[in-house]
Formats: C-alpha cells, structure tokens, sequence
C-alpha cells in the first residue's frame, strides 16, 4: 500500500500560512487548504500581483493504476478528457478557455493526471463550470474513442517509434529496470492494448479514478480563499463520492544485480547510452539529499559528469538526467534517477560507465567541498521558487504536492530540505544508491547501414539534333 508520511487533514478544516519571509532566504506561500464533504481537497494560493489565475485539477491516477493489458489506457483518457460532455460538446472546452485570452493542458505520469489551464481571473468561474462538468461525466461514444485512440497512436509514432532515440531514456528504461508490472510496463502504451480499450472500460475507468474524493483542485492568483472555495463548493459540492480501488502495493527495493542491453536504431548516427538507478522513496531521509546529488552530478553545464566527460574527457557530446517524466519531489512509487548522454563514436558505453562511475567515487569516498555544495543548494532553491512564482506553475505544483503528499504546504518544505543537505549525506546516497549493482543501463548504437547499391552505367550522350 502507499504510504502517508504526513497526517490526512480533517474534513472540512480550513488551513492557512500568511505570505511573509521565514528568514531573510525562504520566501513562503499562502497556502489554504480545504476538504469538502465529497472528498474533494481544494487548494488555494492568493496573489493579487496579476490580475490572472492558474488552475490545476489533479486526479490520485497514472500509469501505475491503469488496467492490465490496457496499457497506454491513463495516458488515452486524458485525451478523451477534452473530447465533450453532454452539458458541454465537444469544443466548448477550448473555445471558452482559449477565446478569453486562456490556455489549457493536461499529462499523464505514473502517479497522477494534470489538468492545467491560466486565464484572466474573470475566467474561473467557467473554468471551474467545465472541470466539474467533465468530472461528473463524458460524452462516451464510438466514434470519439476510436479518433482518440488513433490520436494516441499517432502520438507514439511521432514521439517514440519514428523518432531519433524515442523514448529509450525514459520509457524502455524503466521496463528493464522494474521488476513489477505497475512499474515496468509501457505507460505510453502499445497499439494493441489501446485498440483492445472498449467504451465499458473508459466508463468504469471514469467512475473508479475521476470521482472528487480522488482529486485536488488547486487554484492560484487573483481571488481570495473565500471566493475560490465558495466556487468550487458551488460547482464541485453536488458530485457525488465515488469509491476508488484501493491500490496496490508498487514497492521495489534497490537492485542487487546490473541490468544491461544494446539496441540498435536506425535513425541515429550518434551512440547514447541511457544510465538509471533506483532512488530513495518518496518521503525517506535520503530523497532529498538524493536531488542534491542529481544536480551535482548532473545539472548542467557546471556539473561534474559535463565537465568530467564532455570537458574534461572529451567522450560525450551532451549529457541530461531527471527522474523519469516528474521532479526530485513528484513521484509515489519507485522511480529511477536516469543519464543520459550522446557519445562519440570513437568512445563506447564501457568508457561512459566508467567515467561516470570515477566521478561518482569521488563523492562517495571523499565527499563534496562545502562551497561547491552551497551553490548548487542555493541554484536548486532557486529554481523551485522561480517555478512558483509563476500562477499556473504554482498551481499545478501545489495540486501535486497535495496529491502526493498529502499535504500542499509541502512546497514551502522542499527548499529547507535542500538546505538541510550535509556533505555527508551527499556522500551516503552517492555510496548507497549510485553503485553498478542498482544500475540498468541502455546502449543505443546506430543501426547498420546496407550499402549503397553500385551506380547504373552511364547513359550515352543523345546526339545533337540536326538542322
């Protein structure tokens, strides 16, 4: 079972911090939180500083829940999530967020589905008309799914099959790296399973996970708590609880053996190789310190596996890394701290394994200088709070952290978590979690070219014409 790290709130209580600076470093958002008697947590961040609101609607579901052999299906009923109810056809959605100036979005991840949109504050009413419109139900019809279906597939072809390098970094990664099939299957889904998904299935896939006890609607900008809870009670109050399947248990220790195969793509012309290794979960001492190491090590163009190996070395082209498809703080199940690099060919992944590994060693066996350490803290806050200085970014970020965490003050936690990372525990989790047996790891070579067929004699010359 998942587990909560923080204690549920009370239904129906009403939490709030004031805007105002903990220390002269930590900036701190208002955060109002409130349950409704349906389930439904809402989340409110007031800031009159534009006269413009972002909304996020975020629903406890990804990939992880998502039916057997229907993989792909989480990731098909977002789309199908714009696709119309009967109060509101098919284009209302994008006609009324978009025609005021709005915009809107939506993604799927292992542990949640977003729903996102920002328009002038004048907007939120309707905007919060049609999310609980599309919660309480959709437009299911044939043709709707099959055009969705054949959407998705689309989406796959342009984003992974026909695509130099596809998703082998973050999709065909995790299926080698996991041992269980929440886990490790294709989240994006294959084309047999989103065929094989019928209007029964989106119907009890809508009834199960889209009920408001499973959701958070997050709202941030121009309105008081007062007005935006009065709204969501009024549009969001009437939609009855629904029960939701309890979920699994999707946990996984470390990996105790390295995981390692070569694929071959043939439109590449450069090598990369794709690195992952099991972090700490969610909510444990090292997920932090783990983040830190992350950006170390891999953030950029300062950190020590960019000057190590494209600098220093001269072995690789490029080098990125993340968490799968979410950040250091937006995941609930087992996740996979992933490299990736493009290689020259004249290199090979034996030599980028070991470079990496070199580096890696220096951490564990003698730690990291406190200066070098201070700076990268200081550019991880830093980028956590420019991300929510944005509306829509805080928003979306607050939804999450109250779906995952079960608490959105949270994101006023993360940077002194950041800053409460040792030398030490930089040194622990390198030693811990960064070693060859948690390891998976992904050649991807270029496949080999056939040769080019011999040149067709020349023809003659035509003769010049006669006068």
């Amino acid at each position: 079972m998942r587990k909560r790290l923080l204690p549920a709130l009370l239904a129906g209580a009403t939490l709030s911090l004031s805007a105002h600076a903990a220390n002269n470093d930590q900036w701190t958002l208002p955060v109002n939180i409130k349950k409704l008697d349906n389930g439904l947590t809402v989340v409110v961040s007031e800031d009159h500083s534009s006269p413009t609101v972002g909304v996020s609607v975020v629903y406890h579901v990804g990939m992880r829940l998502e039916p057997r052999n229907r993989t792909g299906f989480a990731h098909l009923f977002e789309h199908l999530m714009f696709q119309g109810t009967p109060g509101a056809p098919k284009g209302a959605f994008d006609r009324i967020i978009t025609g005021g100036g709005g915009q809107k979005n939506g993604s799927t991840r292992p542990d949640f589905t977003n729903y996102i949109e920002t328009a002038p504050s004048s907007a939120l009413e309707p905007i919060l008309w049609l999310e609980a419109d599309r919660m309480k139900t959709l437009d299911f019809n044939p043709a709707t799914l099959k055009n969705q279906q054949d959407v998705v597939k689309e989406e796959i072809r342009a984003n992974v099959k026909n695509r130099p390098y596809g998703g082998f970094s973050w999709l065909d990664i995790g299926q080698l790296a996991f041992q269980k099939w929440e886990n490790n299957h294709d989240g994006y889904g294959s084309f047999e399973d989103l065929e094989g998904a019928s209007l029964d299935d989106v119907r009890a896939f809508h009834r199960d996970y889209y009920g408001p006890n499973n959701a958070v609607v997050s709202i941030a900008g121009d309105v008081t708590p007062a007005q935006a809870f009065a709204l969501v009670q009024k549009y969001f109050g009437g939609i009855a609880t629904r029960p939701t399947p309890a979920a699994g248990d999707f946990s996984e220790g470390l990996n105790t053996q390295e995981k390692r195969i070569q694929q071959s793509d043939p439109l590449i012309q450069v090598p990369a190789v794709a690195v992952g290794w099991k972090v700490p979960a969610r909510g444990h001492r090292d997920q932090a310190p783990m983040a830190v190491l992350a950006e170390l090590l891999a953030g950029g163009d300062a950190s020590m596996f960019y000057q190590g190996m494209v600098k220093g070395r001269e072995i690789a082209l490029r080098i990125s890394s993340g968490f799968g498809l979410v950040g250091p703080f937006e995941y609930d199940g087992p996740t996979l701290f992933t490299v990736t690099s493009l290689y020259k060919p004249n290199s090979s992944a034996d030599a980028m394994l070991a470079a990496m590994d070199e580096e890696i060693g220096k951490v564990a066996k003698n730690g990291v200088d406190p200066a070098v350490l201070k700076r990268v803290k200081t550019r991880m806050q830093a980028d956590w709070n420019n991300g929510l200085e944005n509306i829509l970014g805080r928003a979306d970020t607050l939804g999450k952290m109250q779906t995952l965490w079960g608490d959105a003050r949270i994101v006023n936690k993360v940077p002194g978590w950041i800053d409460a990372v040792t030398p030490a525990d930089v040194q622990r989790v390198a030693a811990t979690y960064l070693v060859p047996a948690n390891r998976t790891v992904i050649d991807r070579q270029p496949a080999p070219r056939a040769p080019a067929a011999p040149a067709a004699p020349a023809a003659a010359a035509p003769a010049a014409p006669t006068k």
